[in-house]
């Protein structure tokens, strides 16, 4: 995990348990059946073209301190941030490039989520 060398916020723990207790977890604005971003929304979309994978969403608008500290956690200045099977994939952008050649699939599917 990407997780800075300074001193780490309390909130660190609880983002790493949800990362570890969720195979696929998507940090996003708003929620899977109303997302508050296209940015969002496109990941969402994404992972629904995979219907066998399960995956858990975290709205972080809902807290600003939450909102804050994955950033540093992850060390990715935007959201939505994707992490499968404890490791940080990335945002909208990389999610969306990796659909297009074809290489998400294969790290879902390789996930404990299927």
């Amino acid at each position: 995990m990407n997780q800075s060398d300074s001193s780490p916020h309390p909130i660190h723990q609880s983002i790493a348990q949800t990362i570890k207790d969720h195979a696929v977890v998507l940090f996003m604005k708003g929620t899977p059946a109303a997302p508050l971003c296209g940015f969002s929304a496109q990941v969402v979309k994404i992972l629904k073209k995979y219907p066998t994978v399960s995956f858990h969403s975290v709205n972080i608008l809902k807290d600003q301190t939450l909102r804050s500290e994955l950033k540093v956690f992850s060390q990715w200045p935007t959201f939505p941030q994707l992490y499968v099977d404890g490791e940080f994939v990335g945002g909208c952008d990389i999610v969306m490039e990796m659909q297009r050649k074809d290489t998400l699939k294969n790290i879902l599917q390789k996930s404990s989520s299927c």
